[in-house]
C-alpha cells in the first residue's frame, strides 16, 4: 500500500525513524534500513498526549543536525498527532519539513466494505468521540472511526454513540483492512466491545439510520415544503399565522408532561421542533436570520451564563448557579433597556406572567420582607372582592386576589402555571371517576343532592389516593 515515491524514499534512506514498529509496513522494508522506533515512549508514558510530545522533541533535536526519515503508518494526515504538532513546532524553528502523502485506514476501510467516501463520510478518531457527551454526528450520513484499538476503548465508543444511535444498529467492525488478515465483522452496536479481534488496526464503520433523523434533514424537508415545488398550505404561512399553532403545541406538550405520556411527548416534541424550524425557514427567506444563527446564539448564551461550568467561576449551590445566571442576564441586556419588565412577554399565560412579573420586581426589593406579608395580602383582596358591588368591579378584585395568588406561589416556590394545570388534571380525573360511580350504581345526576354528591365524591378521592 506504500505509494512509488514513500517507497524510494525509505528504500534509498539508511535510517528510518518510525513512530511504532507495530505496523505490517515496517516488516517489508528493505533489510538494508536500520529502523529505529519510538516505542519505548508508549511504555513510559501515562498519556498518548506526552508520548506525542516526546517523540516531536526528540525529532527536532535530531533534525537540527541532520536531515532525518520519520515514517508513521498510513497518511502522515490522518490520525497522526505527531506530524501535525511536528511540523507546527519545526515552523517556529524554522525547521524545514517535507512530508510525504501515503494511503490511510479511510483507503483500505471503504474498499473493504464496498463505500463511496463521497457519499457525505464523517471521520473521526475513536478517542476523541469518547471525550463528547453528545458526540457531533450526523445519523443521516456513514461514520468512520479509526483506531479503536481495544476492547476497552470499545466499550466507550459504544456508550457514546448509544446516545445518538440505537444500541441495536448494525455497524462493522473492521480489522486488519488491506491486509491478508482484514476481517470484517458486522454486530449490533451493542456489541462492539465483545469482539475478540479488536487491536491497533481496527476501525468501526456505522452506517446511517434507515430514517431521516438529523436537523438539517427537517430544515431541508421543511425548505422544500415552502419551495415553489412544495405545499401550498405551508407556502402562505407567514411567522404570525403560525402563531396559534405552536401555542396549541406547546400546550398539547404541558399536557403530555403532566401525564407522563412519553410517546405522546415524543410526537409533541417533534411538532414543536416543526414549528421552530418553519420560523426560522422564514426568516432566512427574508434573510433576516439562519438556522446556525440561532443555534450558535443559544449555544454561547449557556456557555456565557455558566462560568463555573466552562470558565473560573465556582459555585457551592444551585441558589448561587441562579443569582449568577440573573446578574449575567441584567450585564447582557443593560445596554439593551432599562425596562424592567420589558423582558417579560406579554403572549405569556396570565398566570404565568404574573409570577414572572413578580419574580423581577422581587429582585430589586419591591415585594413583602416574609411570606406572612403575602398571606395578609391575600386576604385583604379576597375581603375586597367579597365587598365588589359592580361586574366590573368583581373583575378587577378577582384579579388582585390571583396577583395575589401568583405572589404567594412565588414565595412558597411553587410554579402558579403547572400548580393550576395539575389541579385541573386532579379534578378531571376525579369528576370522570364520580361519572363512572353514577353509571355503575345507576344513579342519575337529577336523584342526587349535593349532599350525597359531595359524599360520592369523598369516596373518589380515597380510591384514587390509594391507587397513587
Amino acid at each position: 500500500m506504500l505509494t512509488r515515491e514513500a517507497w524510494e524514499i525509505l528504500s534509498a534512506s539508511p535510517v528510518v525513524y518510525v513512530r511504532t514498529e507495530r505496523h505490517p509496513a515496517v516488516a517489508d522494508l528493505p533489510a538494508a534500513v536500520e529502523i529505529i522506533n519510538f516505542d519505548h515512549f508508549y511504555e513510559t508514558a501515562d498519556r498518548f498526549e506526552d508520548v506525542y510530545s516526546q517523540i516531536v522533541a526528540e525529532l527536532l533535536r535530531l533534525g537540527r543536525d541532520q536531515e532525518i526519515v520519520y515514517a508513521v503508518p498510513g497518511h502522515p494526515f490522518v490520525g497522526e498527532s505527531t506530524v501535525t504538532a511536528l511540523t507546527t513546532a519545526a515552523a517556529d524553528v524554522q525547521l524545514p519539513v517535507t512530508v510525504i502523502p501515503g494511503i490511510s485506514f479511510v483507503e483500505t476501510s471503504l474498499t473493504a466494505v464496498a463505500l463511496d467516501g463521497l457519499d457525505g463520510l464523517q471521520l473521526f478518531d475513536a478517542l476523541e468521540i469518547v471525550k463528547f457527551k453528545h458526540p457531533p454526528v450526523s445519523t443521516d450520513v456513514p461514520l468512520l472511526l479509526g483506531q479503536v484499538y481495544s476492547r476497552l476503548l470499545a466499550s466507550e465508543v459504544k456508550m457514546t454513540l448509544s446516545v445518538v444511535y440505537p444500541e441495536e444498529h448494525q455497524v462493522s467492525l473492521v480489522h486488519a483492512a488491506g491486509t491478508d488478515r482484514q476481517l470484517i465483522e458486522t454486530v449490533p452496536l451493542y456489541a462492539i466491545d465483545r469482539s475478540q479481534n479488536i487491536d491497533h488496526l481496527t476501525s468501526l464503520l456505522v452506517p446511517p439510520l434507515p430514517y431521516r433523523s438529523t436537523l438539517p434533514a427537517l430544515a431541508e424537508t421543511v425548505a422544500i415544503l415552502r419551495s415553489p415545488e412544495g405545499c401550498p398550505w405551508d407556502q402562505e404561512q407567514t411567522p404570525q399565522s403560525m402563531r396559534e399553532g405552536l401555542l396549541e403545541e406547546v400546550a398539547e406538550l404541558l399536557d403530555a408532561l403532566d401525564r407522563e405520556d412519553h410517546e405522546n411527548l415524543r410526537e409533541e416534541l417533534g411538532d414543536i421542533i416543526y414549528h421552530l424550524v418553519m420560523q426560522v425557514q422564514m426568516a432566512s427567506e427574508e434573510e433576516i436570520f439562519r438556522i446556525s444563527d440561532v443555534i450558535g446564539g443559544i449555544d454561547t448564551k449557556l456557555r456565557r451564563r455558566h462560568p463555573h461550568v466552562w470558565g473560573d467561576w465556582e459555585v457551592n449551590s444551585t441558589a448561587e448557579v441562579l443569582r449568577n445566571w440573573e446578574q449575567l442576564k441584567k450585564e447582557e441586556k443593560s445596554e439593551r433597556s432599562h425596562v424592567l419588565l420589558e423582558s417579560v412577554p406579554a403572549a405569556l399565560p396570565a398566570l404565568a406572567r404574573s409570577q414572572k412579573i413578580q419574580k423581577k420586581v422581587s429582585g430589586v426589593g419591591f415585594d413583602w420582607p416574609d411570606v406572612s406579608g403575602v398571606y395578609d395580602k391575600v386576604d385583604e383582596e379576597i375581603q375586597e372582592l367579597k365587598a365588589a358591588a359592580s361586574q366590573d368591579e368583581r373583575q378587577a378584585e378577582l384579579g388582585d386576589v390571583l396577583f395575589a395568588l401568583a405572589n404567594l406561589a412565588q414565595w412558597l416556590g411553587v410554579d402558579a402555571e403547572s400548580a393550576l394545570r395539575e389541579a385541573n388534571l386532579r379534578f378531571a380525573r376525579r369528576f370522570g371517576r364520580l361519572e363512572e360511580l353514577l353509571v355503575e350504581r345507576s344513579l342519575k345526576w337529577e336523584e342526587l343532592d349535593l349532599t350525597a354528591l359531595d359524599n360520592i365524591w369523598g369516596e373518589v378521592k380515597e380510591m384514587l389516593a390509594k391507587e397513587e
